[in-house]
């Protein structure tokens, strides 16, 4: 039977601009590996899994797209019944996607319920540009390293040759040798050079650099990789750096090559170097050598490396562990209605991700990687659990970090930072009611009591929080050995109330009082007016080093067993204390602004005045100290930049945060076309976030500027949207917690080095037993003793009890 809708629908191949969403679900994690395979749509490219979720068919109801690729992988059984010889020589050689599995693809009408030949003229070129294409995860991953190349004088000052048309024949191979495959072009001269060895199997003898190091032509580009839309790996030899090239086009056809005539033939030097990062693997063994039992079943579901994205991952595991998640997130959503692309939407990504650390369904053995084999034994001499494969967060990953400077590259990134990236973007996504916001209860109130040395009068201000920094006190374990280098002692261990009590410890902060005009300061105390169902806290484990940060790892002892948090609750106004006035006229400094002391002390060890820091922190919300370090050097020449911060009463008054009422803010939202009254709400409910005002603003379209005087804050009120929220924490007694779940880090920097999630956790339903079970990407597996992983504690969930 013909199909109608062959000849009625228009196809074209993907371009290289297109995502194409050929290994897993879009919607899921149903995958190419499993039995009934993955539907690729042929007119979007979007993946539907074609099993018993039936989101291919889903897809074609919603949208209209009856024609698929079905594509199924099965993975070759390698019997290997004696060891691998043994290797005579040096060699770069890797195992292909072709060497692991068999692939088979199937084009059908959905609608027609037919299989059609793909060898038909319109569909071969559509077909084979599927296949070909990179997939999603490797597209967005390839962008990601791209995005950090720049150029360089090299390539800029490019001062090529007379101009002639290369002929094909001198493009076969190598000027000096046979070779015909990674071939480098000098930009400069015409010069054909093979390049060197590659990760691969790639070969290379190296010529292209050697006519560069003895003409001193330093820019080549591989041809290999040359696409039409003008990406292309180009090299500077003089930087021994790649670069990018502006002019690309206009340099090669000097020489004769057309942009649009060329098709990439080759993997380019990112592609080579992802699948190269791809397979570091990490030692899975106890001190004695024996392997840690892999642990399977819902929630024990591990996620594989994206490449440095192991800070992400530590953070999801222990977020989905969390029941306000669990509810949130663990079942798929069958209603996409107006999700055009469910790979773009942020809410179906937390879903699929939920569903597929929760469920189980993909949490089992990666059979069948080697069969009648006992190499690699355990040290109890059992043959060895393969671990599970790992699910491959990719679609979410990209959402996270789009837009984002640091969240969007593939380097190692700050596991807090992007713990609270998340909260803020999912407190700020659509839920059926705010209740369901699956962040709430993260928050609490901090109160901070003010108290003038002079007058003794007191000021209370509070503000809600989801998470609090510990300073982590360093000393120096004693040096008992004399011969023992004291600079290579470990440190003391800390308990975690000793950090709490830092945190909530009074302090004496240099400040003019409005009531007495005293400049003998204040008193300072935070305590919490409520507490969390979770109680997020962030160990700062730093300590300078040349002026250097550098991270130590200092054991900080917190016990399995719940404890008591009812004595760092505050008590609010006592009998007989005496309120400073709101002074709504006269200028003051601090209390009407108390910059953040924490961030102040970063701001100062990397030397910048004290009255810069307070003003840069004034100017950002008082929060964040990358925020005010990027205002000061975007401010260094103004003429008051040192001059002593000065803040009326009414502005702290009128905002609740100061920072909203920023001059400079409100003209940036007012150029994009936002009144006033309205860029002065936004920047109000968003605390000072320019990037965040704009989203508030999109998102309410019909805001007036109006001012509720319950929304300020004061006395705890709450209006507009906030009044629908349930209140941030309580304060009921007692107040007992224990520790949930860790977030470890080894490595001197929190930017690089490696992070792995610890979760307590119920292995057998029916059992009271609790175990600790490490998450160290894609491997899961049960802990015996997590006391000497503790004091690598770098992000600690505590839970209410």
């Amino acid at each position: 039977m013909a199909c109608p809708h062959l000849t009625s629908i228009s196809l074209c191949s993907p371009t290289p601009n297109q995502s194409v969403y050929r290994e897993d679900c879009t919607q899921c994690f149903d995958s190419i590996d499993d039995p009934e395979g993955l539907n690729v749509c042929l007119q979007c490219f979007n993946g539907g899994c074609a099993g018993d979720r039936h989101h291919a068919k889903l897809h074609n109801l919603l949208w209209s797209h009856p024609l698929a690729l079905n594509i199924r992988r099965t993975r070759k059984v390698v019997v290997r019944d004696e060891p691998p010889p043994k290797i005579s020589k040096l060699a770069i050689a890797a195992e292909t996607e072709e060497d692991r599995y068999d692939t088979a693809v199937t084009v059908k009408c959905l609608e027609c319920d037919i299989v059609l030949d793909k060898a038909e003229a319109k569909l071969e070129p559509v077909v084979d540009g599927i296949l070909k294409a990179n997939t999603f995860s490797r597209k967005e991953e390839v962008k990601a390293w791209e995005q950090e190349l720049v150029s360089c004088d090299h390539v800029r000052s490019l001062n090529q040759e007379a101009a002639r048309t290369i002929a094909s024949q001198d493009l076969g191979h190598c000027s000096a040798c046979e070779l015909n495959e990674n071939l480098w072009l000098c930009l400069q001269c015409g010069n054909l050079g093979c390049g060197r060895a590659q990760f691969g199997g790639v070969g290379g003898n190296s010529h292209g650099l050697a006519h560069a190091t003895e003409s001193g032509h330093g820019v080549a580009v591989k041809l290999g990789s040359i696409t039409p839309e003008g990406s292309a790996d180009v090299y500077c030899y003089t930087c021994d750096d790649e670069r990018i090239d502006d002019k690309l086009g206009e340099h090669l056809a000097h020489w004769g090559i057309m942009l649009a005539e060329r098709q990439k033939t080759e993997k380019s030097l990112t592609e080579m170097q992802i699948e190269q990062n791809l397979r570091w693997e990490f030692t899975m063994t106890t001190d004695d050598g024996k392997e840690l039992r892999p642990l399977f079943g819902p929630g024990l579901t591990g996620l594989k490396n994206l490449g440095n994205s192991c800070y992400l991952a530590s953070i999801l595991q222990c977020l989905y562990d969390l029941p306000s998640f669990q509810g949130r997130y663990s079942v798929v959503s069958q209603a996409l209605a107006g999700v055009r692309d469910p790979a773009d939407d942020l809410d179906t990504q937390l879903r699929k991700l939920g569903d597929g650390l929760l469920s189980g369904r993909y949490s089992k053995p990666d059979a069948g990687v080697t069969v009648g084999t006992t190499v690699g034994e355990n040290a109890s001499g059992d043959a060895p659990v393969p671990h599970q494969k790992g699910l491959a967060p990719a679609m979410l990953k990209h959402l996270v970090g789009r837009g984002h400077e640091e969240f969007s590259t593939m380097r190692q990134q700050d596991a807090f930072e992007m713990l609270q990236h998340l909260i803020k973007l999912i407190t700020r996504a659509k839920h059926p009611t705010p209740a369901d916001d699956p962040t709430l209860p993260f928050r609490f109130t901090l109160e901070q009591r003010l108290q003038c040395l002079g007058c003794k009068k007191v000021r209370y201000t509070t503000n809600e929080q989801d998470s609090i920094f510990i300073d982590v006190p360093l000393e120096k374990q004693a040096v008992t050995d004399s011969s023992e280098d004291a600079a290579d002692a470990g440190y003391k261990p800390v308990t975690f109330k000793e950090c709490l009590d830092l945190f909530t410890g009074e302090e004496t902060v240099e400040l003019a009082c409005t009531a007495c005009g005293s400049k003998d300061g204040f008193t300072k105390r935070s305590l919490f007016k409520t507490l969390p169902e979770v109680f997020v806290v962030n160990a700062r484990k730093m300590t300078l080093v040349n002026w250097v940060p550098i991270k130590v790892d200092v054991p900080v002892l917190v016990d399995d067993a719940p404890f008591p948090l009812d004595e760092y609750l505050a008590l609010g106004q006592q009998p007989g204390e005496e309120l400073l006035p709101e002074d709504d006229t006269a200028p003051c400094r601090a209390p009407a602004f108390v910059a953040n002391s924490e961030a102040v002390a970063q701001l100062e060890a990397m030397g910048f005045p004290l009255v810069r820091c307070e003003k840069a922190l004034y100017a950002t919300g008082n929060s964040d100290a990358n925020a005010a370090m990027e205002w000061l050097f975007g401010h260094m020449e103004d003429p008051d930049i040192d001059e002593p911060l000065v803040v009326s009463g009414s502005e702290v008054a009128a905002g609740g945060n100061s920072a909203s009422a920023d001059p400079e803010k409100i003209e940036m939202l007012g150029a994009m076309g936002f009144a006033e009254p309205q860029a002065k709400q936004a920047l109000r409910e968003t605390g000072g976030d320019v990037e965040r005002a704009v989203e508030w603003l999109f998102s309410h379209p019909d805001a007036t500027g109006e001012v509720d005087p319950a929304a300020s804050g004061v006395g705890g009120g709450a209006g507009g949207n906030a009044g629908e929220k349930p209140p941030a924490g309580t304060n009921k007694t007692p107040a007992n917690y224990q520790l949930q779940s860790i977030v470890c880090h080894k490595g001197t920097s929190i930017h690089a080095g490696h992070y792995v999630a610890f979760v307590r956790k119920k292995l057998a339903v029916d059992s009271e037993k609790v175990s600790w079970v490490l998450f160290n990407d894609e491997k899961v597996v049960e802990v015996v003793d997590v006391e000497e992983m503790k004091k690598f504690a770098y992000i600690y969930f505590f839970k209410r009890v």
